[in-house]
């Protein structure tokens, strides 16, 4: 599976997951950081997550 976060600009902004997981449900947590470590800003970013079939991208808010 592979779980990336963009900006609205379509921008990579953090790798989430991207390997192997086991069947069943799983939790991930955000920090509202960038691969940097930086803090992104307050807004609208989407998600997607692949795992090698399909494909899903919801959008989400990031509020601190």
């Amino acid at each position: 599976i592979n779980l990336t976060i963009f900006n609205v600009l379509g921008q990579k902004v953090k790798v989430l997951a991207d390997g192997s997981k086991q069947a069943g449900t799983h939790s991930l947590n955000w920090d509202g950081s960038d691969e940097m470590g930086n803090l992104v800003s307050t807004g609208l970013y989407f998600y997607t997550l692949t795992d090698g079939n399909n494909s899903v991208t919801k959008k989400m808010a990031l509020m601190k």
